[in-house]
């Protein structure tokens, strides 16, 4: 039989570690005795410790991991393997489920008969992390009811916690209509909690999704979706209506896309949201867009560039005149790129004029046009009233159609730096696709620059890296070769990144500078092949092996290149090979 593990002393642990003395803890052990709390909930109550000391100081001498409970890290269905009465017996609370393995949060992760039951109800491998015990408590209770439960959470915030700023003109009713058609506070602090937990966590979208026994609500965290909560069902035409009332959309019309916008103050700064809805056979979606101008004041150098790109970037910026093009998929990073490139350039001195759909971000000393080409504004009216503007730098937010792409192209070739985006896969494309649209070759290659192309890949969480030797098929895959014995680095998994073993991105930068030899090849009109093989033969290095650095230098993991970048067998240079000096093999 096993043995029962011994009680830890929250008072004793907090007096051992100095965060307590030893007439404090007597002093709240006589309060606890006549308030009946937790004693951990009264000292963070009373201010004698933070949650998170507390937990630091249990986790340290259990020897665990610890977490602060909170929404998008415990899945409510999960609680059905234990059933309320024994989850509240054991002060166990099951958080998410990966494979067979069950992340618990426990307030006892040392009792072994208490993870041996947990193992005996799910039938899955325990992996406990410690929690509080008042909040493993509140969180069954909430996760136990679904209405019931979603009100005892959604209580403790207000309105007040995200303060709705202003909503574009758009028919619909007005905002101070609102309580007619939402149920009351509950659904305003649901959407609040939601923005609040989005803008918190670095999400750059929210989805709100009928479902035929909930409403499931996710966010886009590091690219990837990953569910927040699931109110019931019977909140779902509330929660909409709240969501398309601030954005100043038609409460009314149900069975047509709408398209909104508000902004908003959340975590001490502004927020703009692009909201769409879109009708579907169980009810209206909504997706909202976040746009956080934080993530705006990103130095070029911090966007990812390795150094040689970085430098090339620079060049290509600070010509005089010219095309500079940023290429790659949607959600790759290419307006952060622009904008990033426009806070380097922008001066008193210089006049720098964007066309944009949508305007995204709004930049001081920075004159930026929304395109309405349901009024007849478009990228190429726009840019041809701009050229009469007296500009020195001209941004164009995407270059769509051969028209805009003529006067893009006019434009630099009398002298204006234009910088701009294109959906292609990689830099030498963008030559090809630009003769498609109908740029002459010998204009096109007088007027262009240069071209980056990007992506975008999640990077290793540094609380939980670990080293490792990949697969034999991802070596082969990635063009480094099955016998390669270099050590990658990966995240095991933790709370903190969600157990995804990434925690936030970084760009990869393909970046194709036109020199002398590759205008000569533009203006003859050769293939993107050949293209691509004239510049690779003067240094230039690809996606695949600009994402192949990025692995070796323990940035990200070389599975998420070789998803994240395409290849044709394309393996380092030799010369940058022997610089990188095998390592033993640390595989986790």
């Amino acid at each position: 039989m096993t043995a029962p593990a011994k009680r830890v002393r929250i008072g004793e642990v907090l007096v051992e570690e100095g965060i307590l003395n030893r007439a404090q803890l007597d002093h709240a052990l006589a309060e606890q005795k006549s308030s009946g709390k937790f004693l951990g909930q009264m000292l963070i109550e009373r201010g004698l410790v933070t949650g998170e000391e507390l937990l630091q100081a249990l986790a340290k001498r259990l020897g665990v991991r610890a977490c602060q409970l909170r929404s998008g890290m415990v899945d409510p269905s999960l609680l059905n393997l234990v059933g309320e009465e024994e989850a509240l017996r054991l002060k166990a609370l099951p958080m998410f489920k990966v494979r067979d393995t069950l992340t618990v949060a426990m307030a006892e992760p040392q009792s072994l008969p208490s993870i041996d039951r947990l193992r005996q109800l799910t039938g899955c491998h325990i992996r406990p992390v410690l929690a509080l015990e008042d909040q493993i408590a509140q969180w069954i209770k909430s996760c136990a009811g679904p209405a019931a439960g979603f009100n005892r959470v959604l209580a403790s915030l207000t309105e007040a916690d995200v303060e709705f700023i202003d909503g574009d003109d758009a028919d619909g009713a007005p905002v101070a209509d609102l309580d007619q058609h939402v149920d009351g506070s509950p659904v305003v602090n649901l959407v609040n909690m939601v923005l609040l937990r989005a803008v918190k966590d670095g999400a750059s979208d929210i989805h709100v999704e009928p479902d035929r026994n909930m409403t499931r609500i996710r966010y886009r965290l590091d690219g990837i979706l990953r569910d927040l909560m699931k109110p019931p069902a019977t909140m779902h035409a509330a929660i909409v209506s709240r969501v398309k009332v601030t954005g100043r959309m038609d409460i009314a019309e149900k069975r047509l896309p709408q398209e909104g916008r508000v902004r908003i103050n959340a975590e001490g700064r502004e927020i703009d949201l692009r909201i769409s809805s879109m009708p579907t056979v169980l009810g209206e979606k909504i997706v909202l867009r976040i746009l956080d101008k934080a993530k705006l004041q990103i130095p070029l150098e911090g966007l990812g560039f390795r150094p040689g790109a970085y430098e090339t970037f620079l060049r290509m910026l600070r010509q005089p005149h010219g095309l500079v093009l940023v290429t790659g998929p949607t959600g790759s990073g290419k307006t952060t790129t622009l904008y990033s490139a426009l806070n380097l350039l922008r001066s008193p001195e210089q006049n720098i004029v964007t066309v944009e759909d949508p305007v995204e971000y709004q930049l001081e000393l920075v004159n930026q046009i929304q395109v309405h080409e349901s009024i007849g504004m478009t990228f190429a009216r726009a840019l041809r009233s701009i050229l009469r503007q007296d500009p020195d730098v001209i941004m164009v937010g995407e270059v769509r159609d051969e028209e805009t792409a003529r006067v893009a192209v006019q434009a630099a070739l009398t002298g204006h730096l234009v910088l701009a985006t294109l959906h292609t896969n990689d830099a030498p494309g963008a030559v090809a696709r630009l003769i498609d649209m109908g740029v002459e070759p010998y204009l096109l290659s007088g007027a262009l620059a240069g071209v980056a192309a990007q992506r975008l890949v999640r990077t290793v969480c540094p609380n939980c890296a670990e080293q490792y030797q990949p697969d034999e098929d991802v070596l082969i895959r990635s063009g480094l070769g099955a016998d390669e014995r270099r050590a990658f680095t990966r995240g095991a998994g933790c709370p903190s990144c969600h157990e995804s073993g990434f925690l936030g991105r970084t760009g990869v930068y393909e970046v194709m500078e036109i020199t002398a030899d590759l205008r000569r090849a533009v203006r003859s009109g050769i293939s993107t092949q050949e293209l691509r093989q004239v510049w690779m033969k003067a240094g230039g290095l690809t996606l695949r092996q600009e994402g192949l650095l990025t692995a070796l230098e323990g940035r990200t993991s070389l599975e998420e290149v070789v998803s994240a970048t395409h290849g044709e067998g394309e393996s380092l240079p030799e010369s940058l090979g022997r610089k990188l000096a095998p390592q033993p093999s640390g595989a986790g």
